[in-house]
């Protein structure tokens, strides 16, 4: 019961959550993050390191590259939680913007590469 406790304690903090939702949609990796939340690198990767240790967001390292997913294997609880998320937060202004600003980069990493 600590771990869902903690988990929940977690995920009171609203950028966790738009990171969550971010990520419901694809891999990122902590630049496109960066970009999607006009957040500095720093905060983006404390944030996603507490959601790691709460096993709801795995890593991919490819060369110098890290990505960020939902963790899959997920019990019943974070199965659930990632379900409030995937059914909320839509009508969020900030969320909206996230995804909006999202966009705008994968159009650049696609043409430029990440930077």
């Amino acid at each position: 019961m600590q771990r869902q406790i903690k988990m929940i304690k977690a995920l009171g903090d609203e950028t966790r959550l738009r990171i969550l939702k971010l990520l419901l949609k694809r891999e990122l990796c902590v630049c496109e993050l960066e970009a999607a939340l006009s957040l500095p690198q720093s905060r983006v990767s404390r944030h996603l390191t507490v959601l790691r240790s709460l096993g709801l967001v795995e890593d991919r390292r490819e060369g110098t590259w890290i990505f960020y997913s939902l963790f899959k294997s997920q019990n019943d609880f974070e199965k659930s939680v990632i379900q409030i998320i995937r059914n909320s937060l839509s009508d969020s202004e900030l969320v909206n913007q996230d995804e909006k600003r999202l966009k705008r980069k994968l159009s650049q990493v696609y043409a430029y590469k990440c930077k």
